[in-house]
């Protein structure tokens, strides 16, 4: 442990928590399998916080050095983050990065005390998930036209809604993912942890459309692609073959192109409120609660590791329930 600090304060000002930063990241992306969008969230969280203790005079005489961070800090740390206003959800972010950049450094010796063992998360406000109603979602997945883009539109908004996919795990889909013969495909989550999500006919169909039609002339776009006749014949350690969603000039889709899309076709259909990509996954499990599915499916479904994150699609059904017990209830 006395080897490790001493590294650390041997470093010149400011490279100290810069390489241990450095470090902790790696360790996410390679052991803990972290997403990028979680690399990207806690990268920008403990930049902010180094800017703050180089403002703020503290980690010790030769610079940010992070074990030398006490509870104190944080705590004003958070009070100057309370100031700007910001949300719960948001504080609770950026407190969890920290617990767990000083959780790694506690675990490799790097720290003797850990300082956020003193700090509380604020408790976050529970807001419930926005969802389609199914007239809306019918109108959104009807909205693309037969373009090869229209194609590709559609069979995006078909597989999110029909499997409850996450955009990470959509754009991340390879053709090899596909199984038309079971109607499903194979979907990597968060932590790299892979399941299988059901798709249904309407999705498979839009995706075999676009897979055979749209795609091939989206491809074509690349310098020696070739129109797809059966998906054994797509290399696997082709990148951009083996990409099932690909953007404008034939290479794989990105999350923010989605959400664009999304966009798009909201405005197209005046629905007049914000919704996003990940609407459409609280309308897959907000619309199978309804149906009568339970929540042990749904969790396995969307993929969740809790039951917890599940449970809060049980209050938006309430007002389904009710209408339920009105109409079947004998003293209703």
């Amino acid at each position: 442990m006395d080897k490790k600090k001493e590294q650390a304060n041997d470093l010149s000002p400011g490279s100290s928590m810069d390489l241990l930063v450095e470090q902790f990241m790696a360790y996410l992306r390679m052991e803990k399998h972290a997403s990028p969008h979680t690399m990207e969230a806690y990268g920008h969280d403990l930049e902010e916080f180094t800017q703050f203790l180089i403002q703020d005079g503290s980690g010790g005489a030769k610079g940010v050095d992070p074990t030398q961070i006490d509870y104190l800090t944080v705590r004003r740390y958070l009070a100057e983050l309370k100031k700007k206003g910001l949300e719960r959800t948001t504080l609770a972010r950026k407190l969890a990065a920290l617990r767990s950049f000083y959780r790694y450094l506690s675990r490799e010796d790097i720290i003797g005390n850990n300082p956020m063992l003193m700090i509380s998360t604020p408790k976050k406000e529970k807001k419930l998930p926005q969802f389609l109603y199914q007239k809306e979602m019918e109108a959104l997945l009807a909205a693309p036209d037969q373009s090869p883009m229209g194609q590709r539109d559609r069979a995006i908004l078909e597989a999110i809604y029909a499997g409850g996919l996450r955009v990470s795990e959509l754009v991340g889909l390879n053709i090899h993912d596909l199984d038309f013969h079971l109607g499903c495909a194979k979907v990597t989550g968060k932590g790299k942890k892979e399941r299988i999500a059901p798709l249904g006919v309407p999705a498979m169909e839009a995706l075999k459309a676009y897979l055979y039609d749209g795609r091939t002339k989206q491809a074509a776009k690349n310098r020696g692609s070739k129109d797809i006749k059966d998906i054994k014949d797509i290399k696997e350690n082709n990148e951009e073959e083996k990409a099932l969603f690909l953007n404008k000039f034939g290479t794989r889709l990105s999350a923010r192109s989605v959400r664009n899309i999304v966009n798009k076709y909201v405005d197209q259909t005046a629905l007049n409120r914000e919704i996003s990509p990940h609407t459409l996954r609280h309308t897959f499990a907000t619309h199978l609660l309804e149906g009568g599915a339970d929540l042990r499916s749904v969790q396995e479904l969307l993929g969740h590791v809790n039951m917890s994150t599940t449970q809060i699609y049980t209050h938006v059904t309430k007002g389904h329930m009710k209408k339920v017990y009105l109409e079947t209830h004998p003293r209703a």
